[in-house]
C-alpha cells in the first residue's frame, strides 16, 4: 500500500505538519528525506532498511559516499543532498553560537558538538573560544588520535585562545567507544588545562564528552 493511501494521521508529512518534527521515528524522518521507496517498498519501508542495514540514523548519515552510494534506494544525488543538509546543519548552530547561546543554552553547545564530533572513528579534542559575553569566536580542533585517546598539550589550547583574545573556553572530545564516561585521564587533563589557562586570565566554563547518548557536562557533574 502506497502511504498516500494511509491514514492521514499515519502519513509523516502529514504528523510532522501537525505533531512537529520531534514526533517522528528515525525512519519516518528519512522517509521523507528519501521522498520516494523502491519496488515494493514505500519510502517508510526502504527507510526501515536502511537504517537497519547502516545500524543505525547516525552511521548511515556519516556514511562515506561509496558505501552510501551502494545501498539501493540511495545514490550520488542523495549523498550530495544529505552532506548540504548536514552541512546547513552544522551552520544554523554555529549561527546559534555566534549570538551568544553557549552560556545562556548547555543544549545548544551539545546538540553543536554531537554534530562536530560524535562518530568520529578516532578521538578528537576541540576548543570552543568564546569572548567575554560567551558568544563563540572559534571553533578548533587541537589534537586528533587513535581510539585510544588524543595527545593535548596545555601549550597548544593556551595559543589558540590567545591568539584569538578568548575570554573563556569550552572543552571537548569524543569517546570513539561511545561511552561518555570521563575517565581519571579525562579529569586530570580539565585540571592542567584549567591551571594552565588561569595562568592568562581565561576561564574554563565547561568539559563535554561526547559519545552515543546525550554529551557528559564535567560542570553538570561538580568536577570543575
Amino acid at each position: 500500500m502506497a502511504i498516500t493511501d494511509w491514514p492521514e494521521c499515519e502519513r509523516p508529512r502529514e504528523r510532522l505538519l501537525a505533531q512537529g518534527a520531534a514526533a517522528l521515528s528515525d525512519a519516518e524522518l528519512l522517509a521523507i528525506f528519501l521522498r520516494t521507496g523502491v519496488r515494493g517498498m514505500t519510502a517508510v519501508d526502504l527507510a526501515r532498511d536502511l537504517i537497519r542495514r547502516f545500524g543505525g540514523l547516525r552511521q548511515l548519515m556519516g556514511a562515506g559516499r561509496e558505501a552510501f552510494c551502494s545501498h539501493k534506494g540511495l545514490g550520488e544525488a542523495k549523498y550530495v543532498q544529505l552532506q548540504a543538509v548536514l552541512e546547513m546543519a552544522r551552520r544554523h548552530l554555529d549561527e546559534q553560537m555566534a549570538r551568544g547561546e553557549a552560556c545562556t543554552s548547555p543544549a545548544v553547545v551539545a546538540q553543536y558538538l554531537n554534530v562536530r564530533l560524535r562518530g568520529r572513528p578516532h578521538e578528537v579534542f576541540a576548543v570552543l573560544l568564546l569572548d567575554n559575553q560567551h558568544r563563540l569566536l572559534a571553533y578548533e580542533e587541537l589534537a586528533r588520535g587513535t581510539i585510544d585517546g588524543a595527545a593535548v598539550y596545555p601549550r597548544e589550547v593556551v595559543r589558540a585562545a590567545m591568539q584569538h583574545n578568548a575570554a573563556a573556553v569550552i572543552l571537548a572530545h569524543n569517546h570513539p567507544s561511545g561511552v561518555a564516561e570521563p575517565s581519571a585521564a579525562d579529569r586530570a587533563l580539565t585540571e592542567r588545562l584549567r591551571q594552565a589557562l588561569a595562568l592568562v586570565d581565561i576561564r574554563v566554563l565547561d568539559h563535554l564528552v561526547v559519545g552515543d547518548g546525550d554529551p557528559v557536562s564535567f560542570a553538570e557533574r561538580g568536577l570543575l
